[in-house]
Formats: structure tokens, C-alpha cells, sequence
């Protein structure tokens, strides 16, 4: 898999409450807008898809720098709502279609529920029904009856590497996670997505709260059955860190809304993973 790299990218930062919020602007056409770290994010959407749509990735309190010692309010959906919000102002980009990946998802599934006349479509990608643990049991039953033992193997290698990573750097422990978590998280159970990380800074309590606590207990059901822009829900078949996409369909409304696509040859990243399939998809949507 190649990374995309753009040099005509306009990158900037946002301050904004304490934080300085990163931005990057690459491509060209309607505006897709990504909520995450403008680092991490652009080198997982191809080049491809730049030649279709302007896509502008945006941190969030848990990627962008802190100019100030944190604060409970930081780690609260409802505060990464409004910074969504203040950026798409400051930016001025009007209505967007709007994607997340994994527990980004939430984010950009609340936001086109409580400010719908921003948002066009939403699409989520990596993202199960939330992180309560129902959902994430049924993904490790899956993974303990279904999982190679090669594949099993390396999990238990890359996490012994894992602890000693995060022993050493507790300030990074999503990201050594993340890496940890390979033989989970790519259908290519040895890939290093290192390269992908490289300059990205965490705010640790921000995770630990939104994706520990908030992401559990996060009323999806609630959210779909409110939701009047179409959704798109894009899973890998190999994705072993988030429930299943089976595990999405007792929570579907009637109706047309949302649709759902499932990659075969992809685990959690299928923008990176089955890029040309993706974009077509994505495309096909959003057109």
C-alpha cells in the first residue's frame, strides 16, 4: 500500500479555547470533510480521490496541540461538536459532506445529527454500533473462533512490544496501541503503519474518556432514528477491532437510509487498504 502525498496541500492551524487545532486543504471539486488529525488522516486517502473531491482534514481535542493544562470538558462529545463547528466557520465551508473513521465515526455521526443543515451526507468507515461491551464482545468472539493462529501469533508478539513501548512512553499509549494491534487491525496481519503515525501528538485523557466511556455508551440507535441526511457505513470483512457489520443491522431504521458496504479484503483502514474499491463507492454516494 503507498501513502498519498500531496505537496499543493494549504495547511494551517485554528486557535480556538486553548488549543491550537491543525488543518489541511488537498484536492479539488465538492468538499469532504474528515474529522481526526490532519497528520495522521491524508496519507490514508489516495491521490485518486484528491482529483475528485477537496477533502480537509481537521484535528480534534485529542490530536491538537494543548496550549493549556486539560480540562473535563475537553474530553466531551458535545465540546468536539462546536470545534467541528467554529473550524467549518473559520474555513468557511458551508454545507460539507462529512466522514470519520473508527471512533471518529460518532463524532461525525453527531454532528449531522444535532447540525443537519451543515451536513450533506456522513459516512463512516471503521466504525462499530459503539464501543459498549456487547459490541466489542461479539467482534472477540468472532476473533477467537475465526482468527488464524498465524494471525493470533503475531497479535501476541506485537503486544509483549506493545507494553514495553507504552512502559517507556505512557504519553503515546493510543498510538503504541494502535501499532500493537496490527494483526487486528490489517488484513495484512505484518503490516507496520508506522510511517502513518510519525508527527502525530495524542492527548491521552482526551481518548481515554471519549473512547473508554462516551463511545460505550453512545445511543446509536437514538442517532440513526434521528438522522435526516443519508449515511453511508463502510466496514472491513477483517476488522477485528470494532463489532462486526452484522452487529449494525438490529439498529438500522426503515427505509433506505443508511447503506452499507463492506469490504473484502480490508480490516480497518479500507480507504488505505482497497483504495481503488473505496473511492468508488465513496464516490458513487456522494455523487
Amino acid at each position: 500500500m503507498s501513502h498519498p502525498s500531496n505537496t499543493r496541500a494549504v495547511r494551517g492551524t485554528i486557535l480556538r479555547d486553548g488549543f491550537s487545532f491543525g488543518y489541511s486543504i488537498e484536492g479539488q471539486g465538492p468538499t469532504l470533510l474528515i474529522v481526526g488529525s490532519h497528520v495522521f488522516y491524508p496519507r490514508t486517502f489516495s491521490d485518486r480521490l484528491r482529483n475528485r473531491r477537496r477533502l480537509v482534514f481537521i484535528d480534534h481535542r485529542g490530536f491538537a496541540r494543548a496550549e493549556r493544562p486539560l480540562e473535563p470538558r475537553d474530553a466531551e462529545l458535545v465540546t468536539v461538536i462546536d470545534d467541528i463547528a467554529a473550524i467549518c466557520d473559520v474555513l468557511d465551508l458551508g454545507q460539507v459532506d462529512l466522514l470519520g473513521h473508527s471512533g471518529h465515526g460518532y463524532m461525525a455521526l453527531e454532528f449531522a445529527r444535532r447540525l443537519p443543515e451543515r451536513v450533506r451526507k456522513t459516512v463512516l468507515v471503521g466504525t462499530g454500533p459503539s464501543h459498549s461491551a456487547a459490541h466489542m464482545q461479539a467482534g472477540a468472539r468472532i476473533w477467537e473462533a475465526l482468527a488464524a493462529p498465524e494471525r493470533k501469533a503475531r497479535l501476541a508478539a506485537d503486544l509483549a512490544a506493545m507494553e514495553i513501548h507504552i512502559a517507556v512512553e505512557p504519553e503515546r499509549r493510543f498510538i503504541w496501541m494502535c501499532l500493537g494491534m496490527a494483526a487486528r487491525s490489517w488484513f495484512d496481519p505484518a503490516y507496520d503503519a508506522t510511517a502513518l503515525w510519525a508527527g502525530v501528538g495524542v492527548n491521552m485523557p482526551v481518548f481515554d474518556r471519549l473512547w473508554g466511556e462516551v463511545f460505550a455508551s453512545y445511543p446509536t440507535r437514538d442517532a440513526l432514528a434521528e438522522l435526516t441526511r443519508p449515511l453511508l457505513i463502510c466496514m472491513g470483512r477483517h476488522d477485528h477491532l470494532v463489532a462486526p457489520i452484522e452487529t449494525w443491522l438490529p439498529l438500522l431504521p426503515e427505509g433506505d437510509m443508511p447503506k452499507l458496504a463492506l469490504f473484502e479484503r480490508s480490516a480497518h483502514t479500507p480507504q488505505l487498504e482497497e483504495a481503488e474499491l473505496f473511492d468508488t463507492v465513496l464516490l458513487d454516494f456522494l455523487s
